[in-house]
């Protein structure tokens, strides 16, 4: 089930909110689980087994560290560690290096076994990864109650595309938390934010974006391929940042408080900054549990650039089994690496070339994650850089139209140049009788969107 669907919008959201908010707070917990769990399992009625076994294995292991000590608590750890990423690794990452294997073999060694990918299994890995750690750490209390447990991996509205969110960053709103009509008027307003970009701009970018690709490279002449890489760093950024805007206003409706994940990205004037604001959860459990405790920067320069390739080596992976993601991550650690050389310094002294400089190499970035092959990016990148050689080619007319071009406008505008508004004027615009006329709108154009069947994919699901 995803937020963009009538199904959610009409009958679970309305169902669930309304049974919450007339319950007892000691019965809270119980009916979100029970509704996590159905939300998951209508998308994956069989594999929501596996998430309730990663529950109740970490869970267990938990319990049983705290009463170890020495190496025991160490092995308890590496044993529930170990668990989640052999689990993650056979069902995302089997077919991969089988695949491999096969090629360098030239024959079909092991047969591919066709393995279904969990949604969200990367997602809820990491969380219960970050659990069985925070426990051995003594920066949290292990869960006492399985339900809480169950809930913290399985709550559904950041379960199957974040943010990440870490226990003891919500532990003590499991217990204790308050639904208040501010909280609910406020979340409601953020998730009709977030289903805006996701129904009303990532789709058109995406649509846009889809078209171009399903052309044979051979006929994508230089303006195509700007034009999809453009639409695609909208799509990707509306996407995520809409399923996020709407995880967060849901936990508000139901009192929690989610952590942001998206700061305006796209404003950045380096890789490293831009990192400091894309996907922020994932950054941050990167940094906390791989990119510190192989000793961070305080270990000498080569091994702060060997960390860093590392971590963004990881990255690329942790976001798909394929070679482009791997590129792509390590093209991002590159240019920490070169920004650390002495690049950043020379961009803090002209902010619209380190603004520029940034744009475009996150932009050259994204081809390598929506390419289907790296030789596919290679070409589409080839285009780009060199529009000489590739003038002839598909008519605009054939990906774009009116629609699109209006959308995307208000894709540039939404990236951070509406921030600069002056804070008397966001002022009289929150909670305005505008404001509420304006999220009238904007849902009732997302229900009509959805309602059509239009074009509705959400990026980060494969992940």
């Amino acid at each position: 089930m995803v937020f963009s669907s009538s199904v959610f919008l009409l009958l679970f959201l309305p169902i669930v909110f309304m049974a919450n908010y007339i319950m007892k707070n000691n019965f809270s917990n119980i009916l979100l689980l029970i509704a996590s769990l159905f939300f998951y399992a209508w998308g994956e009625p069989v594999l929501v087994l596996l998430m309730i076994f990663t529950i109740i294995t970490n869970w267990l292991l938990g319990r049983i560290m705290i009463k170890q000590v020495g190496r025991y608590r160490k092995i308890m750890l590496a044993l529930a560690v170990v668990l989640d990423l052999s689990i993650l690794g056979y069902y995302k990452y089997a077919g991969f290096f089988i695949s491999i294997l096969n090629s360098v073999m030239n024959n079909d060694v092991i047969q591919d076994p066709g393995i279904k990918l969990p949604i969200g299994i990367s997602f809820f890995t990491f969380q219960a990864i970050s659990y069985v750690i925070d426990v051995y750490r003594g920066d949290v209390e292990e869960s006492p109650k399985l339900i809480n447990m169950a809930l913290y991996i399985s709550f559904f509205p950041q379960l199957i595309a974040g943010p990440i969110v870490k226990y003891k960053e919500i532990n003590k709103q499991l217990e204790n938390r308050e639904i208040t009509f501010d909280g609910i008027t406020l979340g409601f307003k953020r998730f009709i934010y977030g289903l805006g970009k996701k129904v009303l701009i990532s789709n058109v970018m995406g649509l846009c974006v889809d078209t171009i690709y399903s052309f044979d490279t051979d006929i994508i002449n230089s303006k195509a391929a700007w034009i999809a890489a453009l639409a695609y760093t909208f799509q990707i950024y509306y996407d995520f940042s809409g399923y996020s805007d709407m995880a967060i206003g849901l936990g508000k409706m139901f009192g929690f408080i989610i952590p942001e994940n998206f700061n305006y990205p796209y404003l950045s004037k380096s890789i490293s900054e831009f990192w400091r604001r894309w996907h922020i959860s994932l950054g941050t459990w990167f940094k906390e549990y791989l990119y510190i405790p192989l000793g961070g920067n305080r270990k000498g320069t080569v091994r702060t650039y060997m960390n860093l390739g590392i971590v963004f080596l990881l990255t690329g992976l942790w976001h798909g089994a394929a070679f482009t993601y791997i590129l792509w991550g390590l093209y991002h650690g590159a240019f920490q690496v070169i920004e650390r050389l002495g690049l950043e310094k020379i961009l803090k002294k002209n902010k619209v070339i380190a603004s520029c400089y940034c744009l475009v190499i996150v932009n050259f970035g994204w081809v390598f994650f929506r390419a289907e092959s790296v030789l596919e990016a290679i070409r589409y990148l080839l285009r780009m850089l060199m529009p000489w050689k590739y003038i002839t080619g598909i008519s605009v007319l054939r990906y774009m139209d009116n629609k699109t071009i209006c959308v995307g406008i208000c894709a540039i505008l939404g990236v951070g140049v509406l921030k600069k508004v002056p804070q008397n004027i966001k002022d009289r615009w929150n909670n305005s009788i505008v404001e509420a006329i304006y999220c009238t709108c904007v849902l009732t154009l997302c229900i009509a969107s959805i309602a059509s069947n239009t074009y509705n994919p959400f990026i980060y699901f494969q992940f």
